[in-house]
């Protein structure tokens, strides 16, 4: 079963700061936060990587979203986020229970990583398992959950 969560919001700029100290930034493009589960397999990155790839989520000439990210010539932030993963069903406190593990989950997002860096696309990342201010101005606002 692929489930691996992509948060994504289109954005006119982006950064990632940690420990007050800006690590990352992107121009137009997207911000996606992303979440792995247990149930995620080796083949989850991948099929991520394409939907975000080709999503068409950007403004043609017409002002219809007809563009994917590489027609409209955007930037990528991907975000590692474990609360993305979270089952939110029952109570009032969410369980990390469906999160993959930390090895798993690290290894999953860097696959997501190097794939969408391979796309020619120009891609800057959060850091895994750090405490990350994220900073964005949501164009729109536009934003879709995706889950393969």
């Amino acid at each position: 079963m692929l489930t691996m969560i992509a948060l994504i919001q289109r954005v006119t700029e982006a950064s990632v700061s940690i420990a007050g100290s800006e690590t990352a930034r992107i121009a137009t493009g997207l911000v996606s936060l992303i979440g792995v589960e247990k149930s995620d397999t080796a083949d989850a990155p991948a099929q991520l990587a394409d939907k975000l790839l080709n999503y068409r989520i950007f403004p043609d000439e017409q002002g219809k979203m007809n563009l994917d990210i590489q027609a409209a010539a955007g930037q990528l932030l991907l975000v590692p986020q474990f609360t993305l993963a979270a089952d939110t069903r029952k109570g009032r406190r969410p369980s990390f229970s469906t999160a993959a593990s930390p090895a798993t989950a690290s290894q999953r997002f860097d696959q997501l990583v190097s794939i969408v860096e391979n796309s020619g696309l120009v891609v800057a990342q959060g850091s895994f398992g750090a405490d990350m201010q994220v900073s964005l101005v949501n164009d729109g606002p536009v934003t879709f959950w995706l889950q393969v």
